[in-house]
C-alpha cells in the first residue's frame, strides 16, 4: 500500500480555494487602533462584566460545558474525535466542548442569526470575511484586553504586535487571530516544458510572459490563454503596476502603490491604463486568447490538460493544487509559476483575522473558553486531535516522528475518508505536523521568497459597507462589465476611442462619488493605522 504525506499545499489550497468562495461583507467603521489597542493590558475591557479576571489565578473548580462554533462541516467521525477531546479537556481544565458547525449550506445567513440571537455562546470562528469588524464595532463580541494575560498567556506573549492590530477595534482587543501567515498572490501556471523545449527565455518579467506567449502560440498553434482569460490579464496589470485594490468592491478604485497608500485613484483614469490597453490590442490580435473569452465559461487550465491551452491564471495555494494534481494526471506535463509579486518585490499576507476566534458577548464562560484556546494552540495532543483527527484512524506519524501520512499505515486508500474541518481559526504555524514532500516541490523555496518580501496588509483592513454609495457602485460595476472589461482584453475597434467613452461613461454613474468615499474611508484607517 502507498502512503502519500500530507502538503502544505494541499491544506493551503482548501482554505484559499473556501475563502475565494466566500461574500466579503465589511463595515465602514472599522477603526483599528496602531497604538492602545495592541498596547497589551492598558486598556479596561469595559463590556466584559463579569468575565474581568480579579484573580491572577484561574478558577477551574466549577465544572462547565462550552458551547463553540465553526463555520463549515463537521468531519464524518467528528464525535469520536470532540469524545477524546472532552476526555483531555476535562482532567486538564474540568471543561467540555459542546462544538458546533454551521455547515456550509447558507453558512453566512446562520452566522449572522446566532450572533443576532443571544444565544449563549462561549466561542465562535470570527473572519474579517465573515463580518468581524462590523460585529466588532456593533458590540457582537466581548472585549478581550483584559481577559487574554490571564487566561490565554501564551497567545498573549505570542501573537505579534502587528497581528493584534489587526484584531483591535475602537482600541479594544475581540479576537485571538490564527498565527499562520498564508500568502495568495496571484500568478502564471504555463507549461515550462515547452518553454525550453521551444528555447523560449525564463519567465521573469512582463516582456519574458510575452515572449512566452508569441512563441507557444506561434510554434504550437494553439490559444495559450485558452478559455476564461479575464483573470490572468486583470491581475497581472494591477500587480505589474503595483495598484492595491481598495475597499472590497470597489471595483476600479486603487491606492497607486504600497508606500503611498493614500493615493488613491480610479485607474480607468491613469496613463498606465492607456498603455496597458493598448499592449492588450497587440496580444488580442496576436491571438493570446480568443475573441469570446469573455463569454467563455472553460477554465484555461481545462486547456493545458488537453494539450489545448499553456497559461492559467492560479493564485500561489491555487498554483500548488493545480501543478501537484497534474503531476498525477498528466506526469508527461511540466509545469512552471510565475508569481505576479515579482513585479514588485511585494507580497502581503492575508490579514491574521481572515482566521480567528472571538467570545460573543453573551458568552458565560469567557474565561475558560481562552483556557482552552490558549492549550489547544499550545499542546501538540491537542493541536494534532482537532487538526488531524484520530491517530491510526485519520493519519500516521512519519518515520521522523514530526510530520503525518495519510492514510495511516494499515488502511487502504480506497476506504480512508480523511479527517478535516474549518479549523483555521486556531492554526499555529510552529505546530503544524504537515511536510511538503510528495507535494509541489517549489512550494517551500516559493514561501520563503514570499516571507522575505512580506509586508503588513495594510489595505485589507480598509472595510467598508458602500451604503452612502450603493447606487453609484452599482451602475460603476455595470459599466465596467460593459465597457471595461472589453477594453482590457483589447477586445475593442479603437482604444483611444473606447477609452474616452469608458471614461464618459464612469463618470456619469458616479465613480467620482465612490472614489471620494473611499478616499475617506481609507484615510480614516490608515489614521487609525498610523499610516502616513
Amino acid at each position: 500500500m502507498k502512503t502519500k504525506i500530507k502538503t502544505v499545499g494541499t491544506l493551503l489550497v482548501s482554505t484559499a480555494i473556501m475563502a475565494s468562495m466566500l461574500a466579503a461583507c465589511g463595515s465602514n467603521n472599522n477603526s483599528n487602533s496602531s497604538n492602545e489597542g495592541a498596547n497589551k493590558g492598558t486598556e479596561a475591557s469595559a463590556n466584559a462584566g463579569s468575565n474581568a479576571a480579579d484573580a491572577k489565578t484561574p478558577d477551574t473548580s466549577k465544572k462547565v460545558e462550552l458551547n463553540w462554533y465553526l463555520v463549515g462541516d463537521p468531519a464524518p467521525d467528528q464525535q469520536k474525535v470532540v469524545a477524546e477531546w472532552n476526555k483531555m479537556l476535562e482532567q486538564d481544565l474540568n471543561a467540555t466542548v459542546k462544538l458546533n458547525f454551521t455547515t456550509w449550506t447558507d453558512w453566512q445567513t446562520k452566522y449572522n442569526l446566532l450572533l443576532a440571537s443571544g444565544e449563549k455562546i462561549d466561542m465562535i470562528f470570527a473572519s474579517s470575511w465573515a463580518d468581524f469588524y462590523k460585529f466588532a464595532n456593533q458590540g457582537a463580541f466581548m472585549p478581550l484586553n483584559d481577559l487574554l494575560p490571564t487566561y490565554a498567556p501564551q497567545a498573549w506573549s505570542n501573537i505579534s504586535e502587528q497581528d493584534w492590530k489587526e484584531a483591535t477595534v475602537n482600541d479594544k482587543i475581540y479576537a485571538v487571530p490564527a498565527t499562520y501567515p498564508e500568502y495568495t498572490p496571484d500568478g502564471l501556471v504555463y507549461r515550462d516544458d515547452w518553454r525550453q523545449e521551444l528555447g523560449l527565455p525564463e519567465i521573469t518579467n512582463l516582456d519574458s510572459i510575452e515572449a512566452y506567449l508569441d512563441g507557444v502560440k506561434k510554434s504550437k498553434n494553439i490559444t495559450p490563454i485558452n478559455g476564461k482569460a479575464y483573470n490572468e490579464v486583470f491581475t497581472m496589470f494591477k500587480s505589474f503596476e503595483g495598484y492595491q485594490q481598495i475597499g472590497g468592491d470597489s471595483g476600479v478604485i486603487v491606492s497607486k502603490s504600497y508606500d503611498a497608500p493614500r493615493d488613491i485613484v480610479a485607474y480607468p483614469f491613469t496613463p498606465e491604463f492607456e498603455e496597458w490597453a493598448k499592449k492588450m490590442k497587440t496580444w488580442a490580435q496576436k491571438g493570446f486568447w480568443k475573441s469570446d473569452t469573455l463569454s467563455d465559461q472553460k477554465e484555461a487550465g481545462d486547456a493545458i490538460k488537453t494539450g489545448q491551452g499553456a497559461v492559467y491564471w492560479r493564485n500561489a495555494p491555487g498554483a500548488g493544487g493545480f501543478i501537484t494534481g497534474m503531476e498525477k494526471s498528466n506526469p508527461d506535463i511540466k509545469l512552471g509559476y510565475f508569481p505576479f509579486s515579482r513585479f514588485q518585490n511585494l507580497t502581503m499576507p492575508t490579514l491574521s483575522v481572515n482566521n480567528a476566534m472571538a467570545i460573543p458577548k453573551s458568552a458565560p464562560n469567557a474565561e475558560r473558553s481562552l483556557m482552552v484556546l490558549d492549550k489547544l494552540r499550545t499542546d501538540p495532543k491537542y493541536y494534532d486531535l482537532m487538526s488531524y483527527g484520530l491517530e491510526g484512524t485519520d493519519y500516521s506519524m512519519d518515520a521522523d516522528g514530526k510530520h503525518i501520512v495519510t492514510p495511516p499505515a494499515g488502511v487502504a486508500a480506497k476506504d480512508f475518508k480523511g479527517y478535516g474541518i474549518a479549523s483555521w481559526g486556531f492554526r499555529v504555524e510552529s505546530m503544524e505536523r504537515v511536510k511538503q514532500a510528495g507535494g509541489w516541490s517549489g512550494f517551500d523555496a516559493l514561501l520563503e521568497e514570499f516571507k522575505s518580501q512580506s509586508k503588513p496588509n495594510i489595505f485589507a483592513q480598509v472595510i467598508m459597507d458602500y451604503a452612502p454609495v450603493k447606487s453609484q457602485q452599482a451602475a460603476v460595476n455595470s459599466v465596467i462589465q460593459q465597457y471595461g472589461m472589453p477594453l482590457m482584453m483589447g477586445l475593442v475597434p479603437d482604444v483611444d476611442k473606447a477609452i474616452a467613452t469608458y471614461r464618459k461613461q464612469l463618470e456619469a454613474a458616479g465613480v467620482n462619488d465612490v472614489l471620494k468615499y473611499v478616499q475617506e474611508q481609507a484615510n480614516k484607517s490608515f489614521d487609525a493605522q498610523g499610516i502616513k
